[in-house]
């Protein structure tokens, strides 16, 4: 079976593959946005220039994209929330986690995209990346010449820090 790249475990011919050829239109951001990861994995930079949305296709650089989606090896695409994007709105985002391996090194592309339907069709106008969260910790922090917390008496860093 030719598994879709998107994640959805379906046949690519099936899922993704209709919206790329241009015989089915994507119901909904989501959908484009899975097509587009597909045609990032699959090297089909034509769909990737066809499914920007008319208005922002002035800065498409298809040899970048090119070079881009050809140096990289595709792992696998996470949508984590989408907003909008029903039967009857013109406008709609996905926040999505790509994850790729490029030059050697295990990446993930976190990105809040923008869609908009013009005439019955889904395009992809821009994305912002999403920036990691800040992580607060509960308890303070213990310095290496702070008291162990275990009791001891010690220093941390002689005691349970030392390793």
């Amino acid at each position: 079976m030719n598994t879709c790249p998107c994640g959805t475990e379906l046949n690519y011919e099936e899922c993704c593959g209709p919206i790329i050829n241009g015989t089915q239109n994507a119901s909904s951001p989501e959908q484009l946005m899975r097509s587009r990861y597909s045609a990032y994995a699959k090297q089909i930079v034509g769909y990737l220039y066809s499914s920007l949305h008319p208005e922002h296709r002035k800065d498409y650089d298809e040899v970048s994209t090119r070079k881009w989606a050809n140096s990289c090896q595709w792992h696998g695409l996470e949508i984590l929330e989408t907003k909008g994007g029903g039967e009857d709105d013109t406008e709609g985002t996905v926040e999505f986690i790509a994850t790729f391996t490029e030059g050697g090194a295990r990446r993930e592309h976190h990105e809040l995209a923008i869609f908009q339907k013009d005439r019955d069709s889904w395009y992809f106008v821009t994305g912002n990346p999403v920036a990691p969260k800040t992580v607060v910790r509960e308890a303070p922090k213990v310095g290496r010449n702070d008291p162990c917390t275990c009791g001891s008496g010690k220093k941390f860093k002689k005691c349970c820090g030392g390793n």
